[in-house]
């Protein structure tokens, strides 16, 4: 199924991962969820699993080298940020409160990130050059 809903990019097994460029979090075919769409009338759709991350085949990416290095440099500096930092405080209304600045500024960072990657791929063609089918351009 998930061969056939992604037009953007082929799956050669449900274990394949994807970098998501609106959340940043690396995703396998497994977790990814399938919608139907209108009242369950409509085309399926897929979605990213993460929460409250409203991304779409589209918005996945194949995770290179440079992005699998920066990920997990990023998830280890959120690691020893998360050791070093006093816990949250929940305030009266129920919200938690962050008591330090290293929380903000690694999502900042994964923003950042997000919209590099993204940038890229707006830049780099679907097709890489030298596939293109006999005749001209794809699109």
């Amino acid at each position: 199924m998930l061969r056939r809903i992604d037009q953007f990019r082929q799956w050669h097994s449900l274990d394949e991962k994807r970098y998501c460029l609106v959340c940043g979090n690396l995703i396998t075919g497994r977790q990814i969820q399938v919608t139907d769409g209108t009242h369950g009338s409509g085309p399926l759709r897929l979605n990213c699993p993460t929460e409250q991350c409203n991304s779409i085949p589209m918005d996945w990416v194949l995770p290179t080298d440079e992005i699998l290095t920066r990920v997990e440099r990023l998830a280890e500096e959120e690691r020893k940020a998360s050791a070093l930092k006093p816990a949250a405080v929940t305030i009266g209304n129920g919200q938690t409160v962050h008591t330090d600045k290293s929380h903000a500024h690694f999502v900042s960072r994964l923003r950042r990130l997000a919209f590099h990657l993204k940038r890229h791929a707006k830049l780099s063609p679907l097709i890489p050059a030298g596939l293109e089918p006999p005749g001209g351009s794809a699109g």
